[in-house]
């Protein structure tokens, strides 16, 4: 498909471990791959990482103890990066937009948002915040890293209030409940394949 401005984009946020990919997986499924698709603002930092230091970028983009143990680094020369322009990792990441809905997975700093902001214009975008206990995280494998877990890649947001939708994923409401929910925020681009 050719390149095209999304009618829709959807931007994820919240911790490591909250299920941002998850939800992100599970409303693409619902909304069909015909209409809409999932980009990631780290694969361009993973891309770059994997090629200048002969990894396995498909590791580097799993949810893999192989990506954790080069996380921090990626952190700290992403930071840089966005240091000399704050979109460029975002700006990556659209240039294979082809689908009316566009899924951002990782929105993880005021930047990204602004960027969206700027780029798609706010009748276009919808904010998201999955949210989880602690306790839920470290269930599903998550522990406390300094230099991870403490810098802007994680905390940025944390005190950012304008969400379209916060979503609790702590196992008490169910994934369908959670897509019903998430799919309020799409109505009025046509209904789900």
């Amino acid at each position: 498909m050719e390149k095209t401005t999304p009618k829709l984009v959807i931007l994820f946020s919240g911790k490591r471990k909250c299920g941002k990919d998850f939800l992100s997986e599970a409303l693409l499924k619902k909304l069909g791959t015909d209409r809409a698709q999932i980009i990631r603002i780290s694969e361009p930092i993973k891309r770059h990482w994997a090629e200048s230091m002969g990894l396995d970028l498909a590791e580097l983009l799993s949810d893999s103890a192989y990506k954790e143990h080069y996380r921090k680094q990626m952190i700290e020369w992403s930071e840089n990066r966005r240091r000399e322009d704050y979109g460029v990792f975002c700006r990556a990441a659209c240039s294979t937009i082809d689908r009316d809905i566009c899924i951002v997975s990782d929105v993880r700093r005021r930047t990204d948002i602004r960027f969206f902001l700027e780029t798609f214009g706010p009748e276009r975008l919808r904010t998201v915040r999955i949210e989880t206990s602690q306790d839920v995280r470290v269930s599903r494998g998550w522990r406390f890293e300094s230099g991870i877990d403490d810098v802007q890649s994680e905390c940025d947001l944390d005190e950012y209030d304008r969400w379209d939708l916060r979503l609790l994923n702590d196992g008490v409401a169910g994934v369908d409940e959670m897509l019903q929910r998430l799919y309020s925020i799409v109505e009025g681009i046509g209904s789900p394949t």
